[in-house]
Order: C-alpha cells, then structure tokens, then sequence
C-alpha cells in the first residue's frame, strides 16, 4: 500500500520543494490535483467542440459549399505533429488563414504545461500557414 501512495504522489506536480508531508495531505493534495485536471479537460473539450463546430461542414449547405469551393474559401482541417527528439519537442502545426489563433493557443497551452519555447516562427504558402514551434 506504501508502493502505491508513493506513486500517487510522484505523479503529482509539487508547487513547493518537496518537504515530508503527511500521508492526508498528500492525498488531499492528489484529490485536488486530479479536480484541477478534470476541469481543464473539461474545458478543452468545450473548446474542442466549438472549433469543430465552427468548422463542421455538415452544417452548411450544399449550395453554399459549392460556391465556398468555387471561390477557394473551404476552410482546412489544421493539422497538428509532434515530434520528440531527445529532451526537446517539436511542434508543427499546418493551418489555413482561418485558424491563425492556434499558433497563439499552442504556444501558450505549451507554457501552461511546464514547456520551454526555444523558438517559435511561421511561413504563409498561399492560403496555408506553417508553424513551427521549438
């Protein structure tokens, strides 16, 4: 049982040097570590179904979406890779003009998480945007 404690606390981010807590704090502070998850998912997924719904091509009609891809205006999917190499991480992200704001949103959700950005650059080919994040 002691193996398991230590383990629930390994996976828990400390805010404070590790000092000896007692076993109730440390579970309190697990408990509340996993609602702080469970909220941020929660809210991720909220975002997630916004974009998707902003982008849902089920919902336009099929008038407007001939004339959407007449006129060269159907929005792209943004596509996300990761790529590890080493200790660093590698962030391409492939958007149309549309879905500049991710850059933003990647770099910051990238801070939230603990990451280090290196350097960060993007290039516009057309009407797609190349983002680059190290």
């Amino acid at each position: 049982m002691k193996f398991l404690y230590n383990r629930l606390n390994s996976l828990v981010p400390h805010q404070t040097p590790m000092e000896a807590t007692s076993l109730p704090d440390q579970l309190k502070e697990a408990a509340n570590y996993i609602k702080r998850l469970q909220i941020k998912l929660e809210r991720m997924k909220e975002k997630k179904d916004r974009l998707i719904m902003g982008t849902d091509r089920s919902m336009i009609s099929e008038t407007t979406t001939t004339a959407m891809a007449a006129l060269g205006l159907m929005m792209n999917s943004p596509h996300i890779e990761i790529h590890l190499k080493g200790s660093a991480l590698e962030v391409v992200l492939i958007t149309g003009l549309e879905f500049q704001f991710m850059f933003s949103e990647t770099i910051s959700l990238l801070h939230e998480e603990g990451a280090e950005i290196v350097n960060a650059s993007f290039s516009v080919v057309n009407d797609t945007v190349f983002h680059t994040i190290h």
